[in-house]
Parts: structure tokens; sequence; C-alpha cells
């Protein structure tokens, strides 16, 4: 069975940073990986995403220049680097495998597994 399961998660102050990990176990761990976010009131969003064998990464907007997407496949695990911290990137976020790796990459419909969730929270 595969899971996945976030840690990483905390409340810190504007200008902070935090690092989230993503540990995938119960599959062969080579396929199109994501983060995303949801906070609340709001619809779930795609912060980053990175291709199977790490080649390529897609950041949102929001948060580019200061997120990063990296994996290390040896340890089946995705990583989230989130420095400048701003209250606006309060959310839980989530990890998403796309078993396909050829779906939208923002998409949430296009992941087959997800995690439970780490709560960020920024603080003024």
């Amino acid at each position: 069975q595969v899971r996945l399961v976030e840690s990483g998660g905390g409340s810190v102050q504007a200008g902070g940073s935090l690092r989230l990990s993503c540990v995938v176990s119960g599959y062969t761990y080579r396929s199109q990986m994501a983060w995303f976010r949801q906070a609340p009131g709001k619809e779930r969003e795609g912060v980053a995403t990175i291709s199977p064998l790490g080649g390529m990464t897609i950041v949102a907007d929001s948060v580019k220049g200061r997120f990063t997407i990296s994996r290390d496949n040896a340890k089946n695990t995705a990583y989230l680097q989130m420095n400048s911290l701003k209250p606006e990137d309060t959310a839980v976020y989530f990890c998403a495998l796309d078993l396909s790796s050829g779906g939208t990459w923002d998409r949430a419909s296009d992941y087959n597994y997800w995690g439970q969730g780490t709560q960020v929270t920024v603080s003024s």
C-alpha cells in the first residue's frame, strides 16, 4: 500500500524558514511529486512539483524565489525548503504523487496519492 507521510511543519515568525519532508513507502519511488497547500476557506493550490529523477521543477509564482522543491530517490523522500516565509503562506501543506507523471502539475485531481498534511503557521 502506497503511503506518503509529511513532517517538518510548525510555527515560525515572518522571515523564518522551514523544511518539509515527505517520505513515500509501499511503492518504487519514481513518479512525479508535488507539494500543495490549503488555507482555511480556500481551495487547494499547487506550490511546486518535481519530475521523477529531479531534473525538472516548477514553482508557483506566489512562492518563486523563496521555496525550493527537491528529492532524494535513494531515501524515497521529497522536500520543500521554505525561506522568507510570510503570513500568507500559512496553510496545511500536502505532498502528492502522480503515478502517471503526465498530468497537469497543479491540478490536484491528477494525483493518485496524498499525505495527511502538515500545518505551517507564519506569524507577523
